[in-house]
């Protein structure tokens, strides 16, 4: 009997009320053929109905690979428990997916992408599910919203407090998945997959090996269908035995915009010269200001936005491998690719499966973090997942929860305000305008970070931006660093409302961030 399958008898064989976890990051690895298959059904048949669908990172992008939004429909989705959703743009529409967590019409979660990935090794070996502290005084702690994304949500929690060996964690009971949907690029006959094209392993056997436990099925979708025994064994990377239907997509996106670059999968190598560098502007000086915190040497994890720009920095500098680093969906060293394909890198080391690159993120491994703020408040708490007035310009927390936990050092990114008009020139930063609103806030409106956690667990933390420094002290915010040509009275005390002091030694950060040639970094 043959594996293989049409994507529609796919998921005819998903039943009402089933867990169905995906394997994808945006559009890296999105089985996009298959999720379009069971959204088409649902249309025709009303059938299957009420899934509840489970999502480490995101599935899909707002950038033609739908993912979830396919399967975004009343009566089909009953709750969805994602990592990170789809994001973009505001001068795009608002996914399927946000409109009804927005509009309450799905009991909505998000979750770090670790614990996801924990919730299924725990779901699959059978333990009691996930005790941990990660997410311990932020969004994900029951004490706040518990990972609750609309009312819907909190009605039906998922995690609780408790207390075991005289200390305080968050437990997540199993979540049995019923269906594993997936991606790879090649099967043979008898369902063996092999990941020769992709540009991340992500969590596809994690989440199969919990399915298969369960006595659940297991769709794979693929490029291409090959002999049975053609592939090399230590290219598999989920056996067939785990595998029950496979999907053929010939068209398959490699990532998001891209159908395939060899350089993504590692399968060649780019000369450092083919990359292009950070454009010469205030975010790049902010980047520059944060790569002063690397020695060569050190291994470093980077997020999305500004922080991302830090590897072109090195690259400018000539010192391309001077750092290796490391993003949530596996990819270690090489340059981690920025915009809309962040999570790919093109030269990499190694490619490790998420799940096994957040054991390494959880347990504070790196020597230092790279992240992003969208607002920062008093007690030094940082959000970076949720915009009230716009939902989906954020992803979510994605994996930045379980990096923050116990990382030593995390350097975050940002601009002051939003919306200044500033000057930049080679001797200073100039605030022209002031901006629509400072990101310096009394209070967040989403605890992605713990800066009270931070604090009792010794971690360092520093913010930087275009006008200064920050570091959080037991005193609050207070500003170390100061941009040549910031006025601190005028364009940090009263921007901020004085929630940002001015230390009493506070130096002036170099002129060679702002030159527009390398500014000299040594390793």
């Amino acid at each position: 009997m043959t594996k293989h399958v049409a994507a529609s008898d796919a998921v005819s064989r998903i039943k009402d009320g089933a867990v169905v976890t995906v394997s994808s990051s945006s559009a890296l690895g999105c089985p996009d053929l298959v999720l379009k298959a069971l959204g088409d059904r649902f249309r025709a048949e009303g059938h299957p109905k009420a899934l509840t669908t489970l999502h480490p990172i995101a599935a899909g992008d707002m950038y033609g690979v739908k993912g979830v939004d396919w399967i975004a429909q009343d009566g089909l989705l009953a709750r969805v428990l994602a990592g990170s959703y789809p994001s973009g743009p505001s001068s795009l529409p608002m996914p399927e997916i946000w409109k009804m967590i927005v509009d309450d019409r799905v009991a909505a979660y998000n979750v770090p992408s670790g614990i996801l990935f924990d919730m299924h090794r725990e779901a699959a070996a059978r333990r009691p599910g996930v005790l941990t502290r990660v997410g311990l005084d932020t969004f994900a702690d029951p004490v706040r919203e518990g990972c609750a994304m609309n009312a819907r949500g909190a009605a039906e929690p998922i995690v609780r407090r408790v207390e075991f060996g005289g200390e305080t964690w968050l437990h997540f009971p199993n979540i049995q998945p019923d269906v594993c949907v997936l991606r790879a690029t090649t099967a043979d006959e008898w369902g063996n997959l092999t990941y020769e094209h992709e540009g991340a392993y992500l969590g596809g056997l994690e989440q199969a090996i919990a399915t298969r436990n369960n006595r659940g099925l297991v769709i794979a979708q693929v490029s291409r269908l090959t002999a049975k025994g053609s592939l090399r064994p230590h290219d598999v990377r989920v056996p067939g035995h785990l595998v029950d239907l496979i999907v053929i997509d010939p068209d398959q996106k490699q990532t998001c915009e891209t159908p395939y670059d060899p350089a993504i999968s590692g399968q060649i190598m780019r000369p450092w010269s083919s990359f292009a560098l950070a454009q010469h502007g205030v975010e790049k000086v902010i980047a520059r200001r944060a790569a002063l915190e690397l020695k060569g040497g050190m291994t470093a994890n980077l997020g999305f936005g500004i922080s991302a720009m830090v590897p072109r920095i090195l690259l400018e500098e000539g010192h391309p491998e001077a750092v290796t680093w490391a993003i949530e969906q596996g990819a270690v060293g090489g340059m981690p690719l920025t915009g809309f394909a962040f999570g790919c890198a093109s030269n990499a080391d190694a490619y490790v499966p998420a799940p096994q690159q957040f054991i390494y993120f959880q347990g504070g491994g790196f020597d230092l973090s790279f992240l992003s703020f969208l607002e920062i408040d008093t007690e030094g708490n940082v959000n970076v997942s949720k915009l009230g007035k716009k939902p989906y310009l954020t992803a979510g927390c994605g994996g930045f929860v379980d990096i923050t936990s116990q990382a030593r050092k995390i350097v975050f990114s940002g601009w002051f305000e939003a919306g200044a008009v500033t000057d930049l020139s080679a001797v200073g930063v100039k605030v022209a305008s002031p901006g629509k609103f400072c990101k310096m806030v009394d209070r967040v409106e989403h605890v992605t970070f713990s800066g009270t956690r931070a604090r009792a667990q010794g971690q360092e933390v520093l913010y930087i931006t275009e006008r200064c420094v920050i570091r959080l002290t037991d005193r609050g915010l207070v500003a170390t660093e100061i941009m040549p040509g910031i006025d601190p009275a005028r364009d940090i005390v009263a921007a901020s409302r004085g929630r940002v002091a001015i230390a009493e030694n506070a130096a002036s950060m170099p002129l060679s961030l702002l030159s527009v040639g390398p500014m000299g970094w040594q390793p």
